[in-house]
């Protein structure tokens, strides 16, 4: 698997030299503007991947039969790709073109780790015709397999059109179950490279369940004290404004709406070891919050937060 290069940790993370973009050709339109944007602020060279499925490169003879083309099929993606890194050269940006055939999560994990990718950034479905949600088998397989940084672009994300704002926001939305501060802390490494400022958001249950067991709520709630707590040592390491904020009711629904409200220019979702991310998939919180996020968001995996833990402990020792 991918790893962080030594002595660099959430540096390398928040300011990535290289990043990885695992595209199917369809969604470039929607995944290159947020990686030219991305690559632009830290400088990081661009590797555009496309892994083309063994046995799917048909095409037709001239009497209409099928035949195995894999050598067009490769030329066809590695024009698309091309172009695409003509723009982002015009852009004085360094980009790659790279096409494989194989098993897709596979052959993007082998990438992350050939190229040192500090981030991987690729696109998720929403819907299928029957109206269920999807996060993509790929996508999923990458999220559970890749110990980096991995940003997806959902289908309904999208730079924001005024680029002038004065504020810029990073949402992270955090459970408070899993070992907060590795997350927090990279979110707000994060936030600091962007100029924005990091709000830190938890989900209560509906109010009326939680008067009915006698919890406090809202601002009075034992999550906010978590919270303040978990703000306070975080803006130690980065020396920034953040925010906490709780608020009552489901999950992926508020997420969404505090990201709109806030206009946030990436969601970070709460260190992702396999426990959480299935606690997450099980009620399809982070489906939704993926398939329907109108920005980018950043997820992580067990093994980084733990790196990313040790960080966070010396820049508060440091701070």
């Amino acid at each position: 698997m991918a790893e962080t290069s030594p002595g660099t940790g959430m540096d390398r993370w928040a300011h990535p030299a290289v990043i990885l973009v695992a595209t199917d050709l369809s969604d470039l339109d929607r995944l290159m503007p947020f990686a030219l944007r991305q690559a632009g602020e830290s400088g990081a060279r661009l590797i555009l991947l496309h892994v083309l499925a063994a046995g799917a490169a048909v095409a037709m003879d001239a009497v209409g039969m099928p035949y195995y083309d894999p050598s067009g099929a490769l030329e066809f993606a590695a024009k698309e790709l091309e172009t695409w890194c003509a723009m982002a050269r015009r852009h004085e940006l360094v980009c790659d073109a790279v096409v494989r055939e194989g098993i897709a999560a596979h052959e993007i994990r082998e990438a992350a780790r050939q190229f040192h990718a500090d981030r991987v950034l690729l696109g998720t479905r929403s819907r299928s015709k029957l109206g269920k949600l999807l996060l993509g088998s790929v996508a999923e397989q990458v999220l559970r397999s890749v110990n980096l940084p991995v940003i997806t672009v959902g289908p309904e994300a999208h730079l924001p059109v005024d680029s002038d704002s004065p504020e810029r926001v990073v949402l992270h939305a955090t459970t408070l179950r899993e070992t907060s501060r590795p997350s927090a802390a990279l979110a707000c490494r994060v936030a600091a490279s962007q100029k924005a400022r990091l709000v830190l958001l938890h989900i209560l249950p509906p109010i009326d369940e939680m008067e009915r067991k006698g919890l406090p709520t809202g601002l009075d709630s034992a999550a906010m004290h978590e919270l303040e707590l978990l703000a306070a040592a975080t803006r130690t390491g980065c020396c920034l404004r953040v925010e906490p904020r709780v608020v009552h009711g489901n999950p992926s629904i508020e997420i969404l709406a505090e990201a709109v409200e806030q206009k946030a220019s990436l969601i970070v979702l709460g260190a992702a070891d396999h426990t959480t991310f299935d606690n997450l998939t099980h009620d399809r919180t982070i489906y939704k919050v993926l398939a329907h996020a109108r920005c980018p968001v950043l997820t992580l995996r067990e093994p980084l937060a733990v790196a990313a833990e040790a960080e966070a402990e010396r820049l508060a020792v440091q701070g």
